[in-house]
């Protein structure tokens, strides 16, 4: 398949719902309030884990192997006949009856015996010839045109000067039109523009002078084709001509040495007669078989392969014959196509390279075959580095190998035993580096920075193309946690990477912006994303390394800004933003980076939104979370928003009110005196708040839990009270239902690690406020309960948030404080 025909702007294979395969990459089971499993799950949006498993396919290269071996046999049954005759006539005939044959006959069994030298000297070079034809088929076109070029040199520069205004506009219109050429076309184009090299091309070697069209290997290997059928069939008529007339001359009485002449010269025309009908057979087998049937073809189209495959198909099968023809007539049998094609990679002819990587592309991409395929290469390093050592190969001539090299990775690295060897290959994120055409210039100066160039396709080059393979390899390697730490490592690439995150109003708001670019943006957010998400020590150092380069920030802005178009990257852009808030420094960062946080609360309080695009909503709010926790200059900066009232209301809106809990809870944590009065309208929540706890269940019941003793703490007791029959709550009611939360869960939970500790804060409270409040908790039992609670506390209860099963974010008191502090207060009063 020809890799300039899938697409007209970067020649990319992209499936049209690779847009549209956003549920992947928004759902998701557990936030970052909770903690995760510990069995590594990263996005996999390309990897469907419940898809059946492929039945087995017959291999299509089957036909050709067997074909190879039934002509096989045949050309070994021929030549040993050949040979039997050749041995009769030279070892009986003319060895013990040279002087007594008819000087017909002497002659009639030299010129067979010269004939079938010449036949089998043709045939043992035809294959070679045959071979070599199937990767420099292009050089008759060139050659021909070296060899006519000096007397028709005026007629094609007349040509071209008709057809260059025509050739002009079609440029015009689009300049990486892609053209449906041959492969003799491409071939071509390669060898004519390709540098030289240290070694000659067969085409190239002047084996008489001013005939290098005759010489060409296409051409050689069908002289030799037609001198075989036509040795063949004179030995044919000859021998039947003695066979018929058995003209041996007369043998008179006594002339013993004459009596066995008869039957050696029929044995010997017969053997010669056996042997050429033999071969015509096997030719005629092969015309019926290939030009009839056309098994070539039938392979072909069964492979996928397109018309430019055909040159591949032809290969493989004039191997697979060689290999029959000179080895064991079994040796064929042993070949596969995807073996051939690893073997041809280590070839030094970028033609054979190129026939070999186009080959396991094709299967590497095809259902049927790709994970049979991906497996041989998996398990074969040397094919792995040979790929890797590929991606480098940036002259102009390379760009189809470069790119098949690019596919057939991005499909192995999507295979999870085998993305750690790919990765493992020194040099090889460097190499995958390579594929991203995106740099600064260098200005020399320290107090600036250079100016970002990424390089747009080129009419003879599609560099956008590697674009998107690059990103794709580096976002199916991010899978695994090791890798994340090495995309980190590499020197320049995470820069690149944000850099490709960069869409600016122009491109967010323009109704024809191309999709590849608005792909590139999603697949480069995806994979900051998973960078930012990783766990451990290495997550903390690509979160900071994330968040130091100067353009992150800021260009996830503009994406919240001008992006309400492309919802999925408001998304992605989002949730960078919240894994990065697990750095302290990167949330400062920010809070402080104007106009994030403001497009962040649009988005949060946007009512008018698509069923789903609610996911962004809900996003935002964690975002806005992670940011207002402990930090109080972010804080600050909300409270400057005027928001306050808006999160009031928001806490009766149902997909977004737990985040509006956290949200003030978190204003209230932090907020010191100074901002005491912006922050005293919170206590205008507290009805809705007692409703969500005496209601709700599970992480909306927790969260309401969390933010009533903070409210509470910036009311009076009056106040307090009003509060309560406004709500239509007894405390009685709230006390009895604080402790039944307390019963239920007898063990952390890990969806709800923080509600046992926000009911004790606030059954502290309670009892803080009022000594009638201790009575009713006496009643209840709460002493039993939190001597419970005693016994199970567990680190799950002592952190705010987590990044995987690690706890960050420590709450100043751990739960066993906060309990012996409940118990004294039941003791005391």
């Amino acid at each position: 398949m020809d890799h300039r025909n899938s697409s007209e702007e970067g020649s990319i294979r992209v499936n049209i719902s690779e847009l549209q395969k956003l549920s992947a990459t928004f759902s998701s089971g557990t936030t970052i309030f909770e903690p995760q499993s510990g069995i590594e799950k990263r996005d996999s949006s390309n990897v469907d884990p419940t898809s059946p498993t492929t039945p087995a396919i017959r291999a299509p290269e089957k036909k050709l192997t067997l074909f190879a071996l039934q002509l096989a046999v045949l050309e070994k049954a021929a030549t040993g006949l050949g040979t039997l005759g050749f041995i009769w006539a030279t070892v009986v005939l003319l060895g013990g009856f040279a002087i007594t044959l008819d000087k017909t006959d002497f002659w009639f069994i030299t010129i067979i015996l010269l004939i079938e030298g010449t036949r089998i000297f043709s045939r043992s070079h035809e294959l070679e010839w045959q071979h070599q034809a199937t990767w420099s088929m292009a050089d008759a076109g060139i050659n021909s045109f070296r060899a006519l070029r000096s007397s028709s040199h005026c007629f094609m520069k007349t040509v071209k000067a008709f057809f260059r205004p025509i050739l002009v506009q079609k440029q015009s219109q689009n300049t990486r039109e892609l053209t449906k050429t041959n492969d003799a076309e491409r071939l071509s184009l390669r060898s004519h523009h390709r540098m030289p090299t240290r070694t000659w091309k067969s085409s190239d070697v002047p084996l008489l002078p001013f005939s290098q069209w005759v010489f060409l290997s296409r051409n050689v290997s069908k002289l030799l084709h037609w001198l075989q059928i036509v040795s063949a069939t004179a030995c044919v008529v000859l021998s039947l001509m003695k066979l018929i007339k058995r003209n041996y001359g007369d043998v008179q009485k006594g002339e013993t040495d004459k009596r066995n002449r008869e039957s050696a010269l029929n044995i010997f025309y017969a053997l010669a007669l056996a042997e050429a009908l033999m071969f015509l057979t096997e030719k005629a087998y092969w015309e019926w078989k290939v030009i009839y049937r056309k098994l070539l073809d039938e392979v072909n189209k069964e492979c996928e392969f397109g018309p430019s495959g055909m040159l591949s198909i032809r290969r493989f099968f004039y191997d697979a014959y060689s290999r029959c023809v000179n080895g064991s007539i079994f040796d064929g049998l042993k070949m596969d196509m995807v073996t051939f094609a690893m073997e041809l990679l280590d070839s030094i002819s970028p033609d054979e390279q190129l026939i070999g990587v186009r080959i396991l592309q094709q299967f590497a991409m095809n259902v049927r075959f790709s994970d049979d395929t991906l497996q041989k290469i998996g398990i074969n390093i040397s094919v792995i580095e040979r790929l890797v050592e590929m991606l480098n190969w940036t002259d102009p001539q390379d760009e189809e190998t470069r790119q098949s090299a690019a596919e057939i990775l991005s499909k192995l690295a999507g295979k999870k035993q085998n993305c750690l060897r790919v990765a493992g290959i020194p040099g090889a994120m460097e190499s995958i580096s390579s594929l991203l055409q995106a740099n600064r210039s260098n200005t020399g100066a320290a107090d600036e920075i250079g100016e970002k160039n990424i390089i747009f396709d080129h009419a003879n080059y599609g560099f956008w193309t590697f674009n998107h393979l690059g990103l794709i390899i580096l976002k199916k390697l991010s899978r695994n946690h090791d890798n994340c730490g090495k995309i980190g490592n590499t020197r320049g690439l995470l820069p690149k990477i944000i850099d490709f995150t960069h869409a600016g109003e122009r491109l967010l708001q323009d109704d024809n912006a191309a999709a590849s670019q608005i792909l590139t943006v999603k697949r480069s957010l995806q994979l900051v994303k998973m960078l930012a998400s990783t766990t451990g020590t290495t997550g903390k150092q690509l979160r900071k390394e994330i968040s130091e380069i100067v353009f992150t920030i800021s260009n996830i802005r503009d994406i919240l800004r001008y992006g309400e178009k492309y919802p999925m990257l408001q998304k992605l852009g989002i949730d960078i933003l919240t894994n990065l808030a697990l750095d302290e420094d990167a949330t400062e960062r920010i809070g402080g980076t104007g106009g994030v946080l403001k497009g962040l609360f649009k988005i949060f309080f946007k009512e008018e939104i698509a069923e789903n695009q609610k996911h962004v909503r809900i996003a935002a709010g964690e975002a806005l979370t992670m940011l207002a926790l402990e930090s109080k200059s972010n804080c600050y900066h909300i409270l400057k928003l005027d928001v306050l009232e808006r999160l009031i209301g928001a806490l009766e809106v149902p997909l977004i009110r737990e985040s509006a809990a956290r949200i003030l809870r978190n204003l209230c944590t932090v907020s010191g005196a100074d901002c005491f009065n912006q922050i005293k309208g919170i206590t205008a929540a507290v009805p809705t708040v007692l409703q969500g706890i005496m209601l709700e269940e599970n992480k909306l019941q927790e969260v309401m839990v969390g933010l009533a003793e903070h409210v509470f703490k910036f009311m009076t007791s009056e106040e307090a009270r009003i509060m309560f029959a406004k709500a239509g709550v007894t405390e009685a009611q709230l006390a009895e239902k604080l402790v039944q939360i307390l019963k239920t869960h007898q063990y952390p939970p890990i969806k709800t690690p923080r509600i046992r500790r926000f009911a004790i804060e606030l059954v502290i409270w309670m009892m803080r406020d009022k000594l009638t409040n201790v009575r009713i908790f006496k009643d209840l039992g709460t002493e039993t309960v939190l001597e419970g609670v005693l016994e199970t506390t567990a680190e799950l209860e002592s952190f705010n948030i987590f990044s995987g099963t690690v706890g960050l974010s420590r709450h100043s008191t751990t739960i066993h404080s906060l309990a012996e502090t409940a118990l004294k207060l039941l003791a005391s009063r």
